[in-house]
């Protein structure tokens, strides 16, 4: 009877958790929709490109649920990070009027941080509870690749892509000084 009381329990765990992920899914797949929505819909470049942050940030959490946690740290340093911080320059370069800025709703805003304040809370919470300390097995971490195999990959057979991916952020940043420049004579 105990051994039928532990897999009775064990079961209900990984039905739970399996109902957690769905909804972690379809609440972040949803957000990335929505927020890809936004961009186009906004007629403000300053909050297509805060929707642009949160779709790649909402993609970067999915990378997360599939265990790639390697491609989501680069999600969010390259795209969310460097990316869109060139944007924004570009962006604030073309002088926009002040009352776009200053006509954001705060009362909004902090509702709106605070709730995702809460949801990671939750879901740091959810971490530290789950068994064994870990969510990915050494399977999935052969699946996916680690570091250094990535590295390779990078480096030897993808090393074109990647170069050119890099000359390609260095003209638009010099694109990016040229147009401030030009401003400022």
């Amino acid at each position: 009877m105990a051994n039928f009381d532990k897999t009775v329990k064990a079961g209900y765990t990984r039905a739970s958790t399996i109902m957690v992920e769905a909804l972690c899914f379809y609440s972040l797949a949803a957000l990335m929709v929505l927020s890809a929505l936004a961009v186009i819909a906004a007629r403000h470049p300053i909050y297509a490109v805060l929707a642009l942050v949160t779709t790649l940030m909402a993609m970067a959490a999915l990378f997360v649920l599939l265990g790639a946690f390697f491609v989501a740290a680069i999600q969010v340093l390259v795209y969310a990070g460097a990316i869109m911080v060139l944007f924004l320059f570009v962006v604030m370069l073309l002088d926009l009027a002040p009352e776009t800025v200053t006509r954001t709703r705060q009362n909004t805003l902090r509702i709106l941080g605070g709730g995702l304040g809460l949801l990671f809370l939750a879901a740091l919470g959810h971490a530290f509870q789950s068994p064994a300390g870990g969510a990915v097995a050494s399977d999935a971490i052969i699946r996916y690749g680690t570091t250094r195999q990535i590295g390779q990959l990078l480096f030897t057979t993808l090393a074109l892509p990647f170069e050119l991916a890099s000359v390609l952020v260095l003209v638009g940043i010099i694109g990016a000084v040229v147009l401030a420049k030009r401003k400022l004579e």
